[in-house]
């Protein structure tokens, strides 16, 4: 078993210290990262939860939802530890499983999610949800104000905590900033929701820019990215499929894209 995801417990002869020095200290942990694999795996496993960061009151204004599809997140044992299971580290363990490592991508979630919650979208209030749906159809709630780990191997010790514990918590608070919810995802969306499926294969080649100005403010647009190496997302539930470029392109650009028309759209700078 991974060991909990936790903040270093102060001196006992220091507990007079604020909520708030210990929720900066836990930033600093957190964003920084620390090289050596040793001490990383110790700072993760004495972590009891993870900062978060103010937004601004978007409840009254447009907003957005996004559906981060297909994402490769899975845990495997290799030796005596749990972890989360990637292409780099682990394609001898899954060859020898008869699995195609180039699957094994997690560090697409990781830049997908960097990408939403870095964006002014979500520092403005205009992030309505987040949900993360895995190749095993585990469905994750992250809350908009969530600060994720800034580094992959913190990232991946995160989420084997999350998988097993199926809730990961806010420090002080005990706030639940990432949970495993019940599928489907549809269960858990706006009732004027339009859903936005984006893919290269669409035959529907649109600029985004004029696609978001043209949707009306009274529906809640939410767009599924593929989070994974290579596929399609589930068309099932998607209402409109859309390419956004003559060209490939990763998650996060997809992403990036999206947030820049919305925020010209919203005037957010």
């Amino acid at each position: 078993m991974v060991r909990a995801y936790r903040i270093k417990v102060p001196n006992p002869m220091k507990r007079k210290r604020s909520e708030e020095e210990i929720g900066s200290e836990t930033a600093d942990n957190i964003d920084h990262g620390i090289d050596d694999e040793g001490k990383t795996e110790d700072v993760i496993g004495d972590m009891p939860g993870i900062p978060v960061m103010s937004l601004v009151d978007g409840s009254k204004k447009p907003s957005m939802i996004f559906i981060l599809d297909k994402a490769p997140l899975e845990i495997g044992k290799v030796g005596n530890k749990h972890v989360l299971l990637n292409s780099d580290e682990h394609a001898n363990f899954l060859k020898k499983q008869s699995k195609d490592p180039s699957e094994y991508r997690p560090d697409i979630v990781h830049q997908a999610l960097l990408a939403i919650l870095d964006s002014p979208l979500t520092k403005a209030g205009r992030l309505q949800a987040l949900y993360v749906r895995s190749t095993r159809h585990a469905l994750i709630e992250v809350k908009p104000h969530v600060r994720i780990p800034r580094t992959f191997r913190r990232f991946c010790g995160l989420m084997v905590q999350l998988l097993e514990k199926q809730k990961i918590t806010a420090v002080g608070n005990r706030e639940k900033l990432l949970t495993l919810i019940k599928n489907p995802v549809t269960d858990h969306l706006p009732v004027n929701s339009r859903k936005i499926g984006l893919s290269y294969s669409s035959d529907k080649l649109v600029q985004v820019r004029d696609y978001v100005a043209a949707a009306s403010d009274n529906v809640n647009l939410v767009f599924v990215v593929g989070a994974m190496a290579h596929g399609i997302i589930d068309k099932g539930f998607i209402d409109d499929f859309i390419s956004v470029s003559n060209y490939p392109l990763s998650a996060a650009c997809c992403i990036s894209r999206i947030c820049n028309a919305l925020e010209q759209k919203w005037n957010i700078l």
